[in-house]
């Protein structure tokens, strides 16, 4: 399997692995607290951010070793980084993947975060050659679940009261959508 040629491209925007010069545009969506409302962390510092965009910025592998693959999604014509898109492997054996997303409020619902997640997908299934693929949110959290429904996943739980998350006992979704479910809809 061969390694993704980059960037990917949607009719709107252009995914490409993080770099260095994606700090400031990645604090601008990671240091906010309605971003970070629903995640399993605070919101980040700027120090922190460069932290972690270094280790994020080398999950850029679509091969059999390749664990993760991890872009930035930018408006074509403005290149203006508006989301962060991933989506890794959680078993070989079983041939499961996990997507996950985060999209900078100024940029949600306007159809942004489906255009890269359905790619994520497009990776998944057929680079990957994922058997599933899942996802979880915070159960308050609508317009991600409303993103999952909308890409066709369907809502296999609700957890209640499953994670322990900045002091308080919160809910999870699960979504997740099967290979033949993909190729149905394509």
């Amino acid at each position: 399997m061969a390694a993704a040629r980059f960037p990917l491209l949607t009719e709107r925007l252009v995914l490409r692995p993080f770099t260095d010069d994606d700090l400031d545009a990645m604090h601008a969506i990671y240091g906010r607290d309605d971003v970070n409302r629903y995640l399993d962390w605070e919101p980040r510092s700027r120090e922190a951010v460069r932290e972690w965009l270094d280790r994020i910025k080398t999950m850029t592998a679509l091969t059999p070793g390749g664990e993760a693959l991890r872009l930035a999604a930018l408006l074509r014509g403005t290149d203006r980084l508006i989301g962060d898109f991933s989506i890794w492997r959680t078993s070989r054996e079983h041939q499961q993947g996990e997507l996950g997303f985060v999209l900078h409020p100024d940029f949600q619902g306007k159809g942004y975060g489906r255009e890269a997640a359905s790619l994520m997908l497009r990776m998944g299934f057929e680079r990957l050659r994922f058997h599933r693929i899942a996802a979880h949110c915070d159960a308050r959290n609508a317009p991600s679940a409303a993103l999952m429904e909308r890409l066709g996943m369907r809502r296999e739980a609700h957890l209640r009261e499953s994670q322990f998350i900045k002091g308080e006992w919160v809910d999870e979704l699960v979504y997740a959508m099967l290979v033949s479910e993909w190729q149905s809809k394509q």
